[in-house]
């Protein structure tokens, strides 16, 4: 198993390391309505809680959202968005030493969240939904996640199509690369994302999953979200919050084929699947 290595991704002052061990994205959701974890983390002390937790847990990354982006979610203000998440990433900012990201599409709520200190912009439309975006992800040095999504959120999954999903996604990913390079973001703070169960069926996931490894040749570092997807419901059987098993699977699958970076819901059981994942992968690698 041949790994593609990147020495590291420059998000602001901050740095990620990748090579042979695996990155974990922590998710904190602070919204009423995540497919997942929706109302748990609306106090922003249990937020705060919870953030420290995930990295006690091991967790490399942060990742705060203020808005539900899942299938048939609806669309928040920036107002709206700002207010639900300015208290904790303020807070964050001035305790974490390990990268925080916001997961938004709205450059005015990625600019405070920035301001408040964190390093990574995690846009689910790949800076197309608000056309600021990118120049306030290039003006601030931070790092940027661009992910694949067909559709919008509130209608994506009601007939998802594609005559090639991994040849599709790449071609929107290598334009999503060489759009944010145009504007001035250098290669080395780019990591890119498939968009597992955005605008996909399970069989697309699927596909997406077993040929991963292609999406290496985009010459990015590679994010994949997961955890607790529908997907894995439909093919368990189980309701969201038993799922556990079945995201270590497909996260063990996803470190073999050379993922940089998992976004994930449940830190410490999550990192002990990679962590055996990923020596199997290096041991195949000497």
């Amino acid at each position: 198993m041949s790994v593609v290595a990147f020495p590291e991704i420059r998000c602001r002052e901050k740095t990620l390391s990748l090579g042979t061990k695996v990155l974990i994205m922590g998710i904190l959701n602070v919204t009423p309505d995540s497919f997942s974890d929706g109302g748990r983390f609306l106090d922003p002390a249990l937020a705060i809680d919870q953030a420290q937790k995930m990295v006690a847990e091991g967790a490399d990354i942060i990742d705060i959202g203020g808005e539900s982006t899942r299938p048939g979610s609806s669309y928040v203000s920036e107002e709206e968005e700002i207010e639900r998440i300015r208290p904790i990433v303020e807070a964050l900012g001035k305790c974490m030493d390990i990268p925080l990201s916001i997961d938004t599409r709205k450059a005015a709520v990625a600019q405070m969240a920035l301001d408040c200190g964190v390093s990574i912009v995690n846009d689910v439309s790949a800076m197309q939904d608000d056309p600021r975006m990118a120049q306030v992800v290039q003006e601030s040095g931070a790092g940027v996640v661009l992910m694949h999504r067909q559709g919008q959120s509130g209608t994506m999954q009601k007939t998802p199509h594609y005559s090639d999903v991994v040849a599709e996604v790449k071609a929107f990913l290598s334009t999503s690369i060489a759009m944010a390079l145009s504007v001035g973001i250098s290669s080395d703070r780019i990591i890119i994302d498939p968009g597992i169960g955005f605008g996909k069926t399970c069989r697309h996931n699927l596909t997406i999953l077993a040929k991963l490894g292609e999406f290496l040749q985009l010459e990015q570092p590679l994010m994949v979200g997961l955890s607790r997807k529908a997907f894995i419901g439909e093919l368990t059987g189980k309701p969201v919050a038993e799922r556990e098993m079945g995201n270590a699977a497909a996260m063990a699958l996803a470190v073999w084929h050379g993922v940089h970076i998992l976004r994930v819901h449940d830190v410490a059981a999550m990192k002990d699947a990679i962590q055996v994942a990923q020596g199997l992968r290096n041991s195949c690698d000497k």
